[in-house]
């Protein structure tokens, strides 16, 4: 050190990679040179025994793959993924942004462990739905991590438990009654009564009767064909070329009471007959549409709201209720109800559930939840007629 003062030719620098008495040094399977420092030769000569059986048997992985941020892998796993619906997309989107990315976009994948992620999932996350959601995608992306040349050995998601999600209050799952529906018709603007009707006696999706197209309807036939639907993120309506799932494709019949509800919204704006090219979805081509609003356009869910939150105000029905996955405040009965009016009636008339699930559009194998109209009151009262029937009156013997 004499020869080099440190006043005329600065500090030595060290070298970081030969602290520790023995390196061992070794190639990774893509060739490059590789080393890690031990205090004892016998360390240094079992970790390369070890390192290179495993890059012959090629089970060898690169522990600083996983020293990236859990940011930087979304930036690489997010464009590779397949796409999807729009609102999917967004929703996804949204979960990484709103919460996955705040709390850990700057762990480093190596870093991600069991216990922190499931004090993360029981304590900050609110709402069995959303945890949900983002379980699924954070599950994902953990998984593709492992799969991609080992960056984590394991996926630290993998055994996440939720809990179990909160009971439903059966009095505000039920569906209304036929003759409450007729009574929020009688409390509606006369030019929707048609598409109300309509959504009763299909048990069709909101979006699924709103993209109806007038080529679709098979009146001779009592039947119509559903092939689109309308779907609507951020206030933005598209089309989209697909149901929600492939058991969407399918026929719905018409009563007659359906048909004249299709004939009158026919009547009043007579929908051309053809069915224009998709494209990017954002030219609606509301000429074609069978159901739409008082000035001609494509009806949406929030205009829709304006009508149908007084109507059932004005019937007397509305009330608010929460709902438990989200813990928000919600109006009953929604519109969606409708459809489960629909399906109730199916099941009072002896409709083979198989036979449900096609009709409503429902993939085969899942389960149909029926929401029964009837109250606790009225099921107790039907079980203890069945159970102790009336007894047969007495006859006694009039005095003479």
């Amino acid at each position: 050190m004499e020869e080099y003062p440190p006043q005329q030719h600065g500090e030595r620098k060290r070298r970081r990679d030969c602290i520790g008495s023995w390196q061992a040094r070794y190639r990774d399977p893509d060739g490059r040179q590789r080393a890690k420092n031990f205090d004892k030769k016998k360390q240094a000569d079992d970790f390369l025994d070890d390192v290179r059986t495993r890059v012959r048997r090629r089970t060898y992985n690169d522990p600083k793959r996983g020293e990236i941020t859990l940011a930087q892998w979304w930036d690489m796993w997010w464009p590779a993924q397949p796409q999807r619906a729009t609102t999917t997309t967004n929703r996804k989107l949204s979960n990484w942004r709103a919460h996955i990315e705040p709390k850990w976009g700057k762990y480093r994948l190596c870093d991600l462990e069991y216990m922190e992620l499931q004090h993360w999932f029981r304590n900050e996350v609110k709402g069995h739905h959303t945890r949900k959601k983002v379980l699924e995608l954070l599950n994902a992306m953990l998984r593709a991590a492992v799969r991609d040349g080992k960056r984590i050995a394991f996926n630290p998601a993998a055994e996440i438990e939720l809990e179990a999600p909160p009971k439903k209050d059966k009095d505000d799952a039920r569906p209304p009654t036929r003759e409450q529906c007729a009574l929020i018709r009688q409390h509606c603007a006369v030019w929707y009564r048609p598409l109300l009707v309509f959504l009763e006696e299909t048990g069709m999706r909101w979006g699924e009767a709103t993209g109806l197209r007038w080529a679709y309807v098979d009146l001779e036939g009592q039947h119509i064909k559903v092939k689109e639907v309308l779907s609507e993120d951020k206030g933005t309506l598209f089309r989209q070329p697909a149901p929600k799932s492939v058991a969407g494709f399918r026929t719905v019949p018409l009563t007659p009471e359906a048909v004249e509800a299709v004939e009158t919204m026919a009547a009043r704006f007579r929908p051309v007959e053809t069915v224009s090219p998709i494209g990017d979805g954002r030219d609606l081509h509301p000429e074609e549409l069978v159901f739409r609003g008082p000035q001609g356009g494509v009806l949406t869910r929030h205009n829709f709201r304006r009508t149908w939150i007084p109507a059932i105000q004005a019937a007397g029905l509305a009330r608010q209720v929460t709902n438990p996955e989200t813990g928000r405040d919600e109006w009953w009965p929604r519109v969606h109800d409708l459809r489960h009016v629909f399906a109730t009636r199916l099941k009072d008339l002896g409709i083979p559930e198989k036979d449900v699930q096609t009709v409503m559009g429902h993939d085969r194998g899942s389960k149909v939840t029926w929401l029964y109209q009837h109250s606790a009151e009225d099921v107790a009262a039907q079980v203890l007629a069945a159970m102790a029937p009336p007894a047969a009156p007495v006859r006694t013997l009039k005095a003479v």
